[in-house]
């Protein structure tokens, strides 16, 4: 069978063993992304919420022939000019993506610009590859940014470094964002598989409805539309469910829980 990067496309989804793999796939074009190319994303968002197997998705790049690794090149400005498209239309893309019902990882195996980098923001956790770069361009393009990519910077770099982001273009090494705290590791591309396979198996190790409604309640906060009785219901759910029972279990028997998500 022929790989599924063997050519350039858009991204390709792939599902195993309930993660699924979410690949840009157009390193000749340093995986900038086109229209065509988030209307491709957004569908395969809508496939991944609706595997309830799925409990943990990867996002990552073919960085294949590069010179040197770019998980993606950002939005293709091209793009402005077709009718119904643009930065109102990409907005969606980051936004679905931290609305997803499964823990998501960005798998930054290369360097990230532009409208690419609040992709990157909206995932759950981050896993980043020694000596990449970040740069966000938008004011030398002469374009203010939509609203949520903003709350995004600020929620997860900081007031001050988002301002240093957007008031000068300047570029972020490796080192500058992992003093940041937005990566769970930065690796060697010898550490690469093995470190994201840790965190996703990590990940699967929990009790599934529990992650779920955390996750829910989490990004409610974060968005300013939390309910504190609508987080209690959950808090009241997950406790009478059958994984706490497991999990109190096989915390007093010293053994693995197995959890069912129930």
């Amino acid at each position: 069978m022929s790989s599924p990067f063997a050519q350039a496309s858009a991204p390709v989804l792939q599902i195993e063993g309930g993660v699924a793999t979410l690949t840009l796939n157009r390193p000749a074009q340093r995986n900038r992304l086109e229209n065509g190319d988030l209307k491709a994303l957004l569908a395969h968002f809508e496939t991944v919420n609706r595997d309830p197997d799925v409990r943990a998705l990867v996002l990552t790049a073919n960085t294949a022939g590069q010179p040197k690794p770019v998980f993606c090149a950002g939005y293709d400005i091209g793009g402005f000019d077709e009718p119904g498209h643009g930065a109102t239309f990409f907005e969606e893309i980051p936004d679905a993506l931290a609305a997803l019902r499964p823990v998501t990882i960005c798998a930054l195996n290369g360097s990230v610009y532009g409208g690419a980098t609040d992709v990157v923001l909206a995932c759950d956790l981050r896993i980043g590859l020694q000596g990449i770069e970040w740069r966000m361009p938008a004011t030398a393009l002469g374009l203010h940014y939509y609203p949520s990519g903003l709350q995004r910077y600020v929620s997860r770099f900081g007031l001050a470094a988002a301002k240093r982001a957007f008031l000068t273009a300047r570029p972020f090494t490796a080192s500058q964002l992992e003093a940041m705290g937005l990566f769970e590791a930065m690796v060697t591309a010898e550490e690469w598989d093995a470190t994201v396979l840790a965190l996703v198996q990590d990940i699967l190790a929990l009790a599934p409805l529990a992650v779920q409604e955390t996750k829910k309640s989490l990004r409610e906060i974060e968005t300013g539309q939390a309910d504190v009785a609508r987080l209690r219901e959950r808090e009241h759910m997950t406790s009478r469910s059958a994984d706490f029972a497991e999990g109190r279990a096989a915390f007093a028997e010293r053994r693995k829980p197995v959890f069912l998500g129930r």
